[in-house]
């Protein structure tokens, strides 16, 4: 499988006051293959949505390089920069405020086939993509007010596929929407994917929600990526603390496994990426934190567990002081 997205050192740095800088996305690398889902997940802060928007090139990176297809979009101009973003799109994750309140369904898909220069393909394609994200034509005439929350994400998702993108960007795509909703548009994506051969990349907070998606997943914490592996590997064999708290949080949809299952409950708040801890940049909340933490960055690397952990001691273990959900206030 050849990388239609490759991703290597990527780096994103914002001003802050007094001369500080935010460390948003610090030296991050990774690949997706052709018609692949990866899912990156991580907290609020986590820098995910921030890669996001680099990958569109939508912000403008620090260092590090951002290949589509071999094609270097960090470097490109304007005009190279056009031609990248047909074949790569984005989905928002508000449904309710990433659609224009002044145009019907009809003209915000038809869009960004006005601004490609193919106009002359509207009256053909936008009809198509209606139909392939489950929409039927009385849906075109229709302004964002009247129309759902699952179906304005559905008109989100037409308006990135009406232009024949080979990679999503989907940023929280159900992150805005009820629990049911939600499985309709995680389910629509499958199909869509198996039909078109379509790339994910996949941004979320929620390990349960990807489960069935992605292909791998790659767990960031403050601007890097603490853990990645296959979602096997990831749900079997979690060996980085982090990763391991961010499965505890999960939701199990088997009430008598949710009320017995362990909690991990992590100590303290996340740090600031602004001045992230030396070392470690978990160790500050982290049960197995030691004095060699703090002496260096773990290379994200397999040490024996069989997929790539940023840990100094990886254990798919979780800690003995976990406590049981049915005893934690929310």
């Amino acid at each position: 499988m050849s990388d239609l997205l490759a991703v290597e050192g990527l780096v994103k740095q914002f001003p802050a006051r007094r001369g500080d800088v935010v460390h948003a996305v610090d030296g991050v690398t990774f690949s997706l293959g052709e018609g692949e889902t990866l899912a990156l997940v991580g907290e609020s802060g986590s820098g995910k949505s921030t890669i996001a928007r680099l990958v569109l090139r939508l912000l403008e990176p620090t260092a590090g390089e951002i290949r589509v297809g071999g094609d270097d979009i960090s470097r490109a101009s304007r005009r190279e920069l056009r031609a990248i973003r047909r074949r790569v799109q984005l989905v928002f994750q508000d449904p309710y405020s990433s659609l224009d309140p002044r145009m019907t369904a009809h003209a915000i898909v038809a869009e960004p086939l006005r601004i490609a220069g193919r106009s002359r393909e509207i009256t053909r394609r936008v009809p198509e993509v209606f139909a392939l994200v489950g929409l039927g034509g009385e849906h075109e005439s229709r302004f964002p007010h009247e129309l759902s929350g699952g179906q304005r994400q559905r008109v989100g998702i037409a308006r990135a596929l009406v232009v024949e993108p080979e990679l999503l960007v989907l940023d929280e795509p159900v992150s805005a929407l009820d629990g049911s909703i939600q499985a309709q548009i995680l389910n629509l994506l499958v199909d869509l994917q198996a039909r078109l051969g379509l790339a994910y990349l996949f941004i979320g907070h929620d390990l349960a929600v990807v489960r069935h998606l992605a292909d791998r997943i790659a767990v960031m914490h403050l601007g890097r990526i603490v853990e990645t592996g296959s979602a096997d590997e990831i749900f079997g064999s979690a060996s980085h603390p982090y990763t391991q708290a961010l499965l505890s949080a999960s939701p199990e949809p088997d009430p008598e496994v949710e009320r017995t299952r362990q909690r991990i409950v992590l100590r303290g708040e996340l740090p600031s990426a602004q001045d992230p801890p030396s070392g470690c940049r978990f160790r500050t909340r982290c049960w197995k934190a030691a004095d060699e933490c703090a002496a260096g960055e773990p290379e994200l690397a397999d040490r024996g567990q069989g997929h790539p952990v940023a840990c100094l001691f990886p254990d798919p273990t979780p800690p003995p002081t976990a406590t049981p959900t049915a005893n934690i206030r929310h």
